[in-house]
């Protein structure tokens, strides 16, 4: 697809801080969503980048996501309303199968993830973008909820779940910034929804 092929759809990618609630906004605002957290790598890819003291995969740093794979399947739904798209079990960290996404004619949608920001501009590039948010409602808040759901989930075991918590509450300011660094606006979760809102009520560009 190239910008020269207006899109039958358009994209608007949702990122923040793991535990912010990008999920739960998603969800809320009716319409379909394409969970990019899905595109994680898996446990044994050689690729995977390492945390700084070399023990154990750094699943924070976004090397630990192929932004490749999430930018096709975004493409192709904006494309063509449909996508087939891997289920990740983050416990096992592994694919578990495939999963087919429909939009079922919707002329917009919400792709997801703590890494949606790294594909922003590819988005701009090839005219699929409607926006980009960040999500942001507070380090303490965002540690809180973070750790209520991994541990509901059993993501991963306590130990790590609290070591990681208490590194991403204090990295939450950088995290941020760089969300923002690569285009999306950073705001609280009533903003969001107002800007969510108003991208929906847009018309979809055609081609001339």
């Amino acid at each position: 697809m190239s910008p020269s092929h207006p899109a039958a759809a358009r994209v608007i990618l949702l990122t923040g801080p793991s535990g912010s609630g990008k999920s739960s906004l998603a969800a809320r605002t009716g319409l379909p969503v394409l969970r990019l957290d899905d595109f994680y790598k898996e446990g044994d890819d050689p690729t995977l980048p390492l945390l700084p003291n070399g023990i154990g995969t750094d699943w924070d740093s976004p090397l630990s996501w192929n932004a490749d794979a999430a930018l096709a399947a975004v493409a192709e739904l904006c494309a063509t309303g449909k996508a087939s798209v891997p289920v990740y079990d983050i416990s096992t960290s592994s694919i578990t199968g495939l999963a087919p996404v429909d939009l079922g004619g919707a002329p917009l949608y919400i792709a997801e993830g703590i890494f949606a920001a790294d594909i922003v501009a590819r988005c701009a590039e090839l005219g699929l973008l409607a926006d980009a948010i960040c999500l942001s409602r507070g380090a303490v808040t965002t540690a809180r909820r973070r750790f209520v759901r991994d541990l509901r989930e059993g993501r991963k075991s306590v130990p790590f779940l609290l070591r990681r918590g208490w590194m991403l509450m204090r990295a939450e300011r950088g995290i941020v910034a760089r969300h923002a660094a690569f285009g999306a606006h950073v705001c609280g979760r009533a903003e969001a929804m107002e800007r969510i809102r108003g991208v929906g009520r847009q018309p979809v560009p055609v081609e001339a």
